[in-house]
Order: C-alpha cells, then structure tokens, then sequence
C-alpha cells in the first residue's frame, strides 16, 4: 500500500471521527437550547424540604470570572437560574432571595440554619448540614443586600441573572422565625447553549471538510490494488496439487441456487495448533487497530459513495474496491481469530485479493437504483437484522440488546453464548484442544452463518441491490463455486505452511 495514501487516510479518519463527535455534540447542544422548557427553563421536580431552623440555605456557587470564560463570552451570556417556592401551609408567608455569600454568611452569623448540601432525584433524597444557632435574624426583606427576592404567601418565585462571584440561595419564613417547610421547584436557562452549539457546529464543519476529502482521497488510491488475485493458488505439481475447476454433473450434483454477487470463501486448514487459539486474540491487535481506521474509512465513503448512487446510478470503481477491500480485509482476521477459527495462518495486511484461504469479493455493478439507498440499509435489512442478531451476535447482537460499540470487546466478534456462531466456535475451539481437528460439518454450518452476515454487509454497503437472500449456503465456497480437491490426509502428512505438532 502507498505510504502516502494511508497518511491521508489515516489523518482524515482522525479528523472526520472528530468532526463526527463535534457534530453530535452540536446537535445535542442545539437540542437542549431550543428544548428548555418551563417559560425557557430547563427545570427540576417540584419536591418538599422541611428544617426546624429559622433558613434553608444552599450550597455556596461558584461562577466564572472573566477571565475563566471563552473568549468572546461574558457572564451576560451564561443565563439564569428560577426558584419557585411554595410554602405550606399555603397562608403562611415565605421569603426567598439570592445574595453575595460573604453578605448572607454575615446576616445569618449565630442564626441556625439547614445547609442543602447534595439532592438525588431517584428517589428524591435531599442531604443536609445543621449549623447551629440561637439568634433571632432580622426580617429578610428588611435587608438592602439581596440580588432578587420575593415575599408573600402561596408561591414565590424569582429569575436571577448569572453573575460573576459567590453567592447563596436564601428560603425562610417572612418573619424569621424557625420551622421552614417549602415545596422548591429550581430550572435554570442556559443562553450559552445556543452559541455554543454554533461554535461546535462550525468546527465540526471544518474538521469534516478537511477530514472526507483525505478519506476519499486514501481511499480511491488504496482501491486502486490491481486485478484481482485468483481465489486460491493453483499448484501445478507435487502431493495436494489442485486441477483446474471443473463443473460437477447435474446428475451427481443438484443446480445449486441462484448465486449471490457478493462471494465468501474460507478453506479449511487442516491440522490446527490446539493452543494457538487461546492467543489469536493477542496476535490480531495489530490488525485491530488497523481496522478502526479502515472501518471508520468504510463508514465516510459509504456515505459518500451513497450521494453519488443517489446522483449518478453508479458508485465510484475506487470506492467500491476500496469498501470491499476492508470488508475483505476483516474477513480475513475474522476467519484466522473468533469468527471462524478456520486457518492458523496469520492474515495479511492488505486490502487486495491474496491466496489467503480466506477471501471475500463482490461483483462490481453497472447500475444501482437510486431509491433503494435511501431505504435499504435500514429499512429493508431490519429482517436479516433481527436474525442475524441471534446467529451472529457482533454488531447484530449489539444492535438487538441494545449494545453500543463503546466497550472493550472487539467489533463484530461473535462473543461467546451471545449468539449461536458464538457458542459454535466455542465448541469448535474446545475440540481442537482436545484433537487439533476441527469437524467438517461444523465448520460448513459456522461458513454458512458467516456467509449470511457478508452478504447483508455487502447490502447495507450499498455495494448490490439483490436482495440477500435467507438460506445458508453453507461449505467452504458458494454454491456456484468449484472446490479445490483436498490434500493428504491430516494424519499422514502435515497441511501446507503447519508443521505437525509432536504433541500431536
């Protein structure tokens, strides 16, 4: 591969993932800008506090200075906070008010007091801090240093622009006396959110402009990997050589179905390492970081290659080999690790056809309908979704149980009893340990699994417009497809590339 476009691709996947992240940030912003509600508020449960002192009293908070804000922003564009207080009984009169926290510390001094120090929503369960007192204060409307307040009976309510400093939310009885029980609804709105979420947009315009093009970019020149290799290497002497392909008799062979454009191969290695398994995990991380860049790649330029199908009927040649190169590419560590556990033979780093035993190829079409690219990937695969949710696991899985990609685990694996392929290789592993072979009628149904999942991953790629089909063609090769005769057995001479093992 061309050091210069895997450069290109590898900066524009880093700059499209956070042009991506910045543009769900700004919709999120956005989002919460235009959704406050309440009269513009985004606004807390309204939920009963009760003390036996004469003040309920907040936390200290804390604003920005200045200095401390983004350029461009002022403690003016932060917003506003809401109180509404109700007292009970309804009749009794209630103060509430905002101060400078220096000022109300210095009017409630030797006044007990019940600091709200912590509230839980779920179930409502505020946390409080007594501090002790036994002097009366002075009626609370009386004093000049309040921000806003408000005094009456039934429900009080103040708005209090944001401002820089410390200050302290106040909730007595008008007349000071002690016993405070009050039902406090608090909101807040946020008028930062909307530049904000503006600011955030235009860098995710700007990393997403610089990040597609260099993605497309790597990726057209990555696609370009020659004509394709044949689908396995033809030896022309020696034990296990293989013949040319020949068409078996309708008469010894039933007509195979239709096949499917979108091709899955895996030839079965025979023996396996009984303990190389255990580690194939470990031995794909290199891989696996490669395919992080080369799947976010496969995402840009199927949205790419989607406007032009929605434009032009046809997806560009480049993007087309690249997108099937990677689909290729997972294939590959797929087939060697998790998926399969078919070949022990380490898969290599290319995008292009090798004579790995493991290749997958898609026949390029002329014409692609311009309709089904808007539906077919979500719409109409959501029944191959919700089976391949229970064969399959990986992403199906995920999307069935509700999963993100955000953990730990490998993307696209069949994790072990989250899915039928799952529990299969998990068998499949445990005899090779036992007996380095790995039984045939296994490994065709675990081929066949496999082949139903690339097949809609062909589909959803916007790579075909065939429907896949709900069968498994299981074996080794489609259906369609001529299979190398096999070499000598196992147990007389060791396969190509493995040596036999003494434990053997």
């Amino acid at each position: 591969m061309k050091p210069g476009r895997i450069v290109a691709l590898v900066i524009g996947c880093l700059c499209a993932l956070l042009g991506f992240a910045l543009l769900s940030a700004a919709v999120f912003l956005g989002w919460a800008y235009f959704t406050q509600n309440d009269d513009g508020h985004f606004t807390s449960p309204t939920q009963r506090y009760q003390s036996s002192a004469n003040a309920l009293v907040s936390e200290r908070i804390d604003l920005f200075e200045e200095a401390d804000l983004p350029q461009g922003f002022s403690t003016e564009d932060l917003g506003r906070v809401l109180l509404r207080v109700t007292s009970d009984p309804s009749n009794r009169e209630i103060f509430v008010g905002i101060g400078p926290r220096e000022a109300v510390e210095g009017y409630l001094s030797g006044v007990a007091r019940t600091e709200v120090t912590e509230v839980e929503f779920g179930p409502f369960q505020p946390s409080y801090r007594q501090i002790a007192g036994d002097r009366q204060p002075e009626t609370p409307s009386a004093q000049t240093f309040w921000s806003v307040s408000s005094t009456g009976a039934g429900t009080q309510e103040v708005q209090w622009d944001l401002q820089r400093g410390s200050w302290t939310a106040v909730v007595m009885n008008a007349d000071g006396r002690p016993g405070v029980s009050v039902d406090i609804q608090a909101g807040a709105r946020l008028d930062f959110l909307g530049p904000l979420a503006l600011g955030v947009l235009l860098a995710a315009v700007v990393m997403l402009v610089v990040g597609i093009p260099l993605v497309v970019v790597g990726a057209l020149g990555l696609g370009r990997h020659g004509p394709p290799q044949p689908h396995w290497p033809v030896q022309t002497s020696g034990i296990g050589a293989a013949s040319a392909p020949t068409t078996p008799s309708t008469a010894d062979t039933p007509a195979p179905s239709k096949p499917y454009p979108a091709h899955l191969r895996g030839d079965l290695d025979q023996p396996l390492s009984r303990w190389l398994w255990l580690v194939k995990w470990l031995l794909a991380i290199p891989h696996y970081v490669v395919l992080v860049f080369l799947g976010l790649g496969l995402f840009v330029t199927t949205v790419v290659a989607g406007f032009a199908i929605l434009f032009t009927g046809r997806y560009p040649r480049g993007l087309f080999d690249f997108n099937v190169g990677v689909l290729r590419w997972l294939w590959r560590v797929q087939f060697y690790t998790y998926s399969a556990l078919g070949t022990d033979r380490y898969p290599p780093f290319t995008l292009a056809r090798t004579d790995y035993p493991a290749d997958f190829d898609v026949e390029y079409p002329e014409r692609l309908s311009r309709g089904l690219v808007l539906v077919k990937w979500w719409l109409l695969a959501i029944p191959h979704y919700l089976i391949l949710a229970v064969l399959a696991g990986g992403w199906f899985g995920g999307w069935r149980f509700g999963v993100t990609s955000g953990d730990d685990r490998v993307p696209g694996q069949p994790w072990l009893f989250g899915s039928l392929l799952g529990v299969l290789i998990l068998v499949a592993a445990i005899i090779i340990l036992f007996t380095g072979r790995y039984p045939r009628p296994l490994f065709d149904f675990v081929m066949g699994i496999n082949r139903w999942v690339y097949r809609v991953l062909a589909y959803v790629a916007l790579l075909r417009d065939e429907y896949p089909p709900f069968r498994f063609d299981q074996g080794p090769r489609e259906p369609h497809e001529h299979t190398p005769p096999p070499g000598p057995a196992p147990d007389d001479l060791p396969a190509a590339g493995h040596p036999q093992e003494s434990t053997r």
